[in-house]
């Protein structure tokens, strides 16, 4: 399921359960407490699993982004890092061990300022902002330890144009 959404409408979908995605017998699925805590739920046949996540949530994907033939989950959080101290939108990607919540990546950044993702294609389709203003559209894919910058779809575009290519 893809949910879009910026401040305005957040609560809204969080509220409407953000429908699970189920896969070869797992479910993950999100559920909000409030707008800074969070719980990623993973349901199995036998157990279930959460992991908190204390921050806002503005997006949550699902898909195979390692190609293990597994149903992983994307969050999309609002915080900062170690390394970059001023909040920002990161991508947290979770897994499924043994019927565990697992990270499998812990994004700090991707190449510019992250404003959403989404899972199309076996890739990780970036909309960012540049630091001159201008936006770009871009693909990321599993390479092993992380995601790996694949291609730019569009660059130094205005925030419409952007959009519209990055819903397309």
């Amino acid at each position: 399921m893809v949910c879009r959404f910026y401040y305005s409408a957040f609560v809204i979908c969080l509220m409407m359960a953000i429908s699970p995605v189920k896969a070869s017998g797992q479910t993950f699925s999100l559920e909000q407490v409030n707008d800074s805590l969070s719980y990623l739920i993973l349901r199995t046949d036998s157990t279930t699993d959460r992991w908190v996540l204390p921050y806002p949530v503005y997006q949550f994907q699902t898909g195979d982004v390692d190609g293990n033939g597994s149903i992983d989950a994307l969050v999309g959080v609002i915080k900062s890092t170690r390394f970059y101290p001023e909040k920002g939108r990161r991508l947290f990607i979770f897994k499924n061990k043994r019927a565990r919540i697992r990270p499998l990546w812990l994004g700090s950044k991707l190449g510019g300022i992250l404003v959403d993702f989404r899972f199309i294609d076996n890739h990780v389709r970036s909309l960012e902002k540049t630091l001159d203003n201008k936006f770009v559209v871009a693909e990321y894919a599993w390479q092993g330890f992380g995601l790996g910058f694949e291609r730019f779809i569009v660059t130094n575009i205005s925030e419409k144009e952007a959009i519209n290519i990055f819903n397309q």
